[in-house]
């Protein structure tokens, strides 16, 4: 099956509801408002939305908790939220699917962060923000900090998914990945450009294709350009692997010792990439901590982020739909 034998690969995915996995990140609330346009406002240049339905879904390191959870894998996710209906909202449904919130903290003067989509037609028309996006304070950091010991010590590994909302900062990363890699458990990130420097000696990251160039001061356009970005960054963050996703070219890992292995992509149809970092991230911890090589580990992350991006919004997948997704790529091989 592609780089994975079918043994291999039941063994791998059918590991998955034995392993822990801690989350620190930023954590957020998508909201979705669903509807049809028929016709423009008369009070400005604007469609006017008839709305048929609203949604929600996890966003952020929310995301990321519960696409482990999907996996199998048991989640601890460590973050804030604001006192407020929002942030009430996201740890109930956190909770429903499995979760442990216990390790998150909630700040009387934050409000959770809440994105809110309006979809006509399966089209995006706007979206509004609701945020804080400052550091945290010191007892703030402090808060988080301990909650985060508790979780990477009863855990088998952690992901860090910074979205540049304030809990991702020099000290809570750095201190994540020390606690981490001090007892040998597997780190895996997310990244946010502007915190590339304390990355250093994680397991694994996994920007995509803007995100790397930027990091490293040279834009992506061709196979040369790949290479200079992906083997600058391994080196500086002295990483396992650097992983960037390509959207519809795939993967590219660049590993320690110099090798570098392409993936291609796997998806069939693309709707909408939101999240599909998260679920790259997220399966990629889990086949890791199930045992998975990095380059197995990246290939069943590669197969799970082409099943999300059939969906509008964020999505998540199961060991059944991954297994499927492979048996689906041997039998087009074979029929091509």
């Amino acid at each position: 099956m592609t780089t994975i034998e079918a043994h291999r690969l039941e063994e791998i995915v059918r590991g998955f509801g034995s392993r822990r996995v801690a989350i620190l990140g930023d954590l957020m609330l998508d909201r979705y408002v669903w509807g049809d346009v028929n016709r423009i406002s008369p009070e400005a240049p604007v469609p006017v939305v008839e709305v048929t339905r609203d949604s929600v879904r996890f966003g952020g390191a929310a995301n990321v908790a519960e696409n482990v959870a999907s996996l199998g894998a048991s989640a601890s996710v460590v973050g804030v939220v604001g006192a407020d209906a929002a942030g009430r909202e996201l740890l109930s449904l956190l909770r429903e699917r499995g979760v442990d919130v216990s390790g998150v903290v909630e700040l009387a003067d934050r409000p959770t962060t809440t994105k809110t989509r309006i979809i006509a037609h399966s089209q995006q028309v706007v979206r509004a923000d609701r945020e804080a996006t400052a550091e945290l304070t010191v007892a703030e950091r402090d808060a988080v900090l301990e909650s985060l010991e508790r979780a990477v010590d009863a855990s088998d590994a952690l992901v860090v998914s910074d979205y540049g909302k304030g809990v991702v900062t020099e000290e809570t990363v750095t201190a994540a990945i020390s606690r981490a890699r001090s007892e040998d458990k597997t780190v895996c990130v997310d990244p946010k450009e502007s915190h590339f420097g304390s990355y250093g000696g994680v397991t694994a990251i996994t920007p995509n294709q803007k995100e790397a160039g930027n990091a490293a001061g040279l834009r992506i356009t061709d196979e040369a350009s790949l290479e200079k970005v992906g083997w600058e960054l391994q080196g500086r963050l002295d990483a396992e692997c650097v992983v960037i996703t390509r959207g519809e070219q795939g993967m590219a890992l660049f590993m320690k010792g110099g090798e570098l292995v392409r993936l291609p992509t796997v998806a069939r149809e693309v709707y909408d990439v939101t999240g599909a970092g998260d679920t790259v991230v997220s399966a990629l911890t889990v086949a890791l901590a199930a045992g998975g090589t990095m380059v197995e580990a990246a290939n069943i992350s590669n197969h799970a982020a082409g099943i999300v991006i059939r969906e509008i919004g964020t999505a998540s997948v199961t060991p059944d739909e991954i297994l499927r997704s492979f048996r689906e790529t041997v039998e087009d091989g074979k029929n091509g």
